[in-house]
Protein backbone atom coordinates (compact mmCIF):
# COMPACT_ATOMS: atom_id res chain seq x y z
CA UNK A 1 0.00 0.00 0.00
CA UNK A 2 1.78 3.13 -1.19
CA UNK A 3 1.64 6.57 0.40
CA UNK A 4 2.65 9.63 -1.62
CA UNK A 5 3.93 12.16 0.90
CA UNK A 6 4.22 14.91 -1.69
CA UNK A 7 0.42 15.29 -1.71
CA UNK A 8 0.22 16.33 1.97
CA UNK A 9 -0.03 19.84 3.43
CA UNK A 10 0.80 18.62 6.94
CA UNK A 11 3.04 15.73 8.00
CA UNK A 12 3.11 14.83 11.69
CA UNK A 13 5.45 12.25 13.18
CA UNK A 14 5.52 10.11 16.28
CA UNK A 15 8.97 10.17 17.86
CA UNK A 16 9.82 6.82 19.48
CA UNK A 17 10.14 4.09 16.87
CA UNK A 18 9.75 6.51 13.95
CA UNK A 19 12.20 9.43 14.32
CA UNK A 20 14.37 7.74 16.95
CA UNK A 21 15.12 4.05 17.48
CA UNK A 22 14.19 4.50 21.12
CA UNK A 23 11.39 2.03 21.83
CA UNK A 24 13.64 -0.50 23.57
CA UNK A 25 15.31 2.29 25.56
CA UNK A 26 11.95 3.33 26.99
CA UNK A 27 10.66 -0.20 27.56
CA UNK A 28 13.70 -1.05 29.68
CA UNK A 29 13.46 2.29 31.48
CA UNK A 30 9.93 1.51 32.68
CA UNK A 31 11.23 -1.74 34.19
CA UNK A 32 14.33 -0.17 35.74
CA UNK A 33 12.37 2.74 37.21
CA UNK A 34 9.96 0.41 39.03
CA UNK A 35 11.94 -2.69 39.99
CA UNK A 36 13.29 -1.25 43.26
CA UNK A 37 9.71 -1.13 44.56
CA UNK A 38 8.41 -4.47 43.27
CA UNK A 39 9.76 -6.83 40.63
CA UNK A 40 6.33 -8.16 39.67
CA UNK A 41 5.12 -4.58 39.20
CA UNK A 42 8.14 -3.81 37.02
CA UNK A 43 7.49 -6.81 34.75
CA UNK A 44 3.79 -5.94 34.53
CA UNK A 45 4.50 -2.30 33.68
CA UNK A 46 6.99 -3.28 31.00
CA UNK A 47 4.35 -5.44 29.32
CA UNK A 48 1.64 -2.81 29.77
CA UNK A 49 3.89 -0.23 28.12
CA UNK A 50 4.52 -2.45 25.08
CA UNK A 51 0.79 -3.12 24.71
CA UNK A 52 -0.08 0.56 25.06
CA UNK A 53 2.51 2.31 22.91
CA UNK A 54 1.96 6.02 22.39
CA UNK A 55 0.30 6.70 25.76
CA UNK A 56 2.15 9.01 28.15
CA UNK A 57 4.39 7.82 30.98
CA UNK A 58 2.10 9.57 33.49
CA UNK A 59 -0.82 7.30 32.60
CA UNK A 60 1.40 4.21 32.69
CA UNK A 61 2.85 4.96 36.11
CA UNK A 62 -0.61 5.79 37.45
CA UNK A 63 -1.71 2.37 36.17
CA UNK A 64 1.09 0.48 37.93
CA UNK A 65 0.53 2.39 41.17
CA UNK A 66 -3.20 1.66 41.11
CA UNK A 67 -2.73 -2.02 40.28
CA UNK A 68 0.48 -2.98 42.11
CA UNK A 69 1.72 -0.22 44.40
CA UNK A 70 -1.48 1.17 45.91
CA UNK A 71 -0.16 0.50 49.44
CA UNK A 72 2.41 3.28 48.93
CA UNK A 73 1.85 7.05 49.00
CA UNK A 74 0.67 7.80 45.46
CA UNK A 75 2.01 11.34 45.12
CA UNK A 76 5.42 10.51 46.54
CA UNK A 77 5.95 7.33 44.54
CA UNK A 78 4.69 8.90 41.29
CA UNK A 79 7.32 11.63 41.60
CA UNK A 80 10.02 9.05 42.30
CA UNK A 81 9.01 6.79 39.42
CA UNK A 82 8.89 9.72 36.97
CA UNK A 83 12.33 10.90 38.09
CA UNK A 84 13.80 7.38 37.93
CA UNK A 85 12.37 6.98 34.43
CA UNK A 86 13.62 10.37 33.20
CA UNK A 87 17.14 9.56 34.44
CA UNK A 88 17.08 6.17 32.69
CA UNK A 89 15.79 7.59 29.40
CA UNK A 90 18.02 10.65 29.24
CA UNK A 91 21.17 8.84 28.16
CA UNK A 92 19.37 6.44 25.83
CA UNK A 93 17.66 9.19 23.83
CA UNK A 94 20.98 10.94 23.33
CA UNK A 95 22.66 7.78 22.07
CA UNK A 96 20.01 5.97 19.99
CA UNK A 97 19.88 5.97 16.20
CA UNK A 98 18.14 8.76 14.28
CA UNK A 99 16.12 7.54 11.31
CA UNK A 100 18.41 8.03 8.28
CA UNK A 101 15.51 8.69 5.88
CA UNK A 102 14.31 11.89 7.59
CA UNK A 103 16.40 14.43 5.69
CA UNK A 104 15.59 12.94 2.28
CA UNK A 105 11.91 12.80 3.21
CA UNK A 106 12.01 16.48 4.15
CA UNK A 107 13.44 17.39 0.73
CA UNK A 108 10.51 15.62 -0.95
CA UNK A 109 7.96 17.90 0.72
CA UNK A 110 9.48 20.96 2.37
CA UNK A 111 6.35 23.09 1.84
CA UNK A 112 4.29 20.97 4.26
CA UNK A 113 3.79 21.76 7.93
CA UNK A 114 6.17 19.39 9.76
CA UNK A 115 5.57 18.64 13.44
CA UNK A 116 6.04 15.98 16.10
CA UNK A 117 3.12 14.54 18.11
CA UNK A 118 4.57 12.20 20.73
CA UNK A 119 3.66 10.42 23.95
CA UNK A 120 7.10 11.40 25.31
CA UNK A 121 7.59 14.32 27.68
CA UNK A 122 7.46 17.56 25.69
CA UNK A 123 10.26 19.35 27.57
CA UNK A 124 12.53 16.32 27.31
CA UNK A 125 11.83 15.92 23.57
CA UNK A 126 12.57 19.56 22.80
CA UNK A 127 15.85 19.37 24.69
CA UNK A 128 16.94 16.14 22.93
CA UNK A 129 15.88 17.38 19.49
CA UNK A 130 17.86 20.61 19.97
CA UNK A 131 20.96 18.69 21.08
CA UNK A 132 20.72 16.25 18.18
CA UNK A 133 20.07 18.85 15.46
CA UNK A 134 16.52 17.74 14.73
CA UNK A 135 14.54 20.84 15.75
CA UNK A 136 14.85 22.58 12.38
CA UNK A 137 13.19 19.62 10.62
CA UNK A 138 9.97 20.33 12.54
CA UNK A 139 9.28 24.08 12.31
CA UNK A 140 5.62 23.62 13.27
CA UNK A 141 6.50 22.29 16.69
CA UNK A 142 7.50 19.38 18.89
CA UNK A 143 4.62 18.37 21.14
CA UNK A 144 4.29 15.72 23.84
CA UNK A 145 2.98 14.83 27.28
CA UNK A 146 1.51 15.68 29.70
CA UNK A 147 -1.02 16.42 26.91
CA UNK A 148 -2.26 13.25 25.21
CA UNK A 149 -2.01 12.80 21.45
CA UNK A 150 -5.79 13.26 21.22
CA UNK A 151 -5.47 16.64 22.97
CA UNK A 152 -2.50 17.70 20.82
CA UNK A 153 -4.28 16.79 17.57
CA UNK A 154 -7.41 18.69 18.64
CA UNK A 155 -5.46 21.78 19.68
CA UNK A 156 -3.19 21.93 16.63
CA UNK A 157 -6.13 21.41 14.26
CA UNK A 158 -7.93 24.26 16.00
CA UNK A 159 -4.80 26.43 15.62
CA UNK A 160 -4.54 25.53 11.90
CA UNK A 161 -1.06 24.20 12.65
CA UNK A 162 -2.41 20.92 11.27
CA UNK A 163 -4.22 21.98 8.11
CA UNK A 164 -5.18 20.81 4.63
CA UNK A 165 -4.52 17.19 3.74
CA UNK A 166 -2.70 15.78 6.79
CA UNK A 167 -0.74 12.59 7.48
CA UNK A 168 0.45 11.04 10.73
CA UNK A 169 3.38 8.62 10.66
CA UNK A 170 3.43 6.29 13.66
CA UNK A 171 4.25 2.84 14.97
CA UNK A 172 1.52 1.91 17.45
CA UNK A 173 -2.17 1.06 17.49
CA UNK A 174 -2.86 4.18 19.56
CA UNK A 175 -1.08 6.28 16.91
CA UNK A 176 -3.54 4.93 14.35
CA UNK A 177 -6.61 5.35 16.55
CA UNK A 178 -5.82 8.87 17.79
CA UNK A 179 -4.76 10.29 14.42
CA UNK A 180 -7.61 8.82 12.38
CA UNK A 181 -10.14 9.93 15.02
CA UNK A 182 -8.77 13.45 14.46
CA UNK A 183 -9.28 13.10 10.70
CA UNK A 184 -5.66 12.57 9.61
CA UNK A 185 -4.47 9.90 7.20
CA UNK A 186 -2.13 7.39 8.82
CA UNK A 187 0.78 5.18 7.83
CA UNK A 188 2.23 2.53 10.16
CA UNK A 189 6.03 2.16 10.08
CA UNK A 190 7.12 -1.34 11.13
CA UNK A 191 10.87 -0.73 11.22
CA UNK A 192 11.32 -0.31 14.99
CA UNK A 193 7.82 -0.99 16.33
CA UNK A 194 7.27 -3.14 19.41
CA UNK A 195 3.77 -4.13 18.28
CA UNK A 196 4.35 -7.84 17.58
CA UNK A 197 1.21 -8.35 15.49
CA UNK A 198 1.49 -5.09 13.56
CA UNK A 199 1.19 -6.68 10.12
CA UNK A 200 -1.98 -8.56 11.10
CA UNK A 201 -3.37 -5.40 12.74
CA UNK A 202 -2.73 -3.33 9.60
CA UNK A 203 -4.34 -5.99 7.42
CA UNK A 204 -7.42 -6.31 9.65
CA UNK A 205 -7.91 -2.53 9.84
CA UNK A 206 -6.85 -1.83 6.22
CA UNK A 207 -4.10 0.46 7.52
CA UNK A 208 -1.45 1.78 5.11
CA UNK A 209 1.92 0.45 6.26
CA UNK A 210 5.58 0.34 5.29
CA UNK A 211 8.49 -1.76 6.55
CA UNK A 212 10.66 1.36 6.96
CA UNK A 213 10.47 5.12 6.58
CA UNK A 214 12.78 4.85 3.56
CA UNK A 215 10.00 3.14 1.60
CA UNK A 216 8.14 6.48 1.58
CA UNK A 217 10.95 7.91 -0.55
Amino acid sequence: MTVDITQYDTIAFDCDGVILDSNKVKTQAFYNATVEFDEQAAHALKQYHVENGGISRFKKFEWVIENYLSHLNKESILDTLLQNYANEVSHGLRACKINPALNELKKLNERANWLVVSGGAQSELREIFAERGLTELFPNGIFGSPDSKDEIFARELNNDNISGKALFIGDSKYDYLSSTAAGLDFVFVGEWTEVEDWRAFCKEQSVAHVDSLRVLL
